[in-house]
């Protein structure tokens, strides 16, 4: 099973990834740049695997590039909030 499949475990490999990178040093506009490049590449390549998906695929979709920044640091408070 993907971790695409379900929400949940989207959300808990993001957050393991989150704190890989910045264990990694990685500071917060790199992890915020990553997060764009990711949430791009999930909306034009990726068919959403569940409701949560659809959404954020629908919402990337008609948001102009600072919107879409937007969300991609939204969804990483989101999963630093979970901690």
């Amino acid at each position: 099973m993907s971790v695409l499949d379900n929400f949940e475990q989207w959300k808990s490999f993001l957050s393991e990834r989150l704190d890989q990178a910045q264990q990694q040093g990685m500071n917060r506009q790199v992890i915020s740049d990553i997060a764009y490049q990711i949430g791009d590449y999930l909306a034009k390549q990726v068919d959403p695997k569940n409701p949560e998906e659809r959404v954020l695929a629908d919402l990337w979709n008609v948001a102009d590039e600072q919107e879409q920044h937007a969300i991609a640091n939204a969804m990483v408070k989101l999963v630093q909030s979970k901690k």
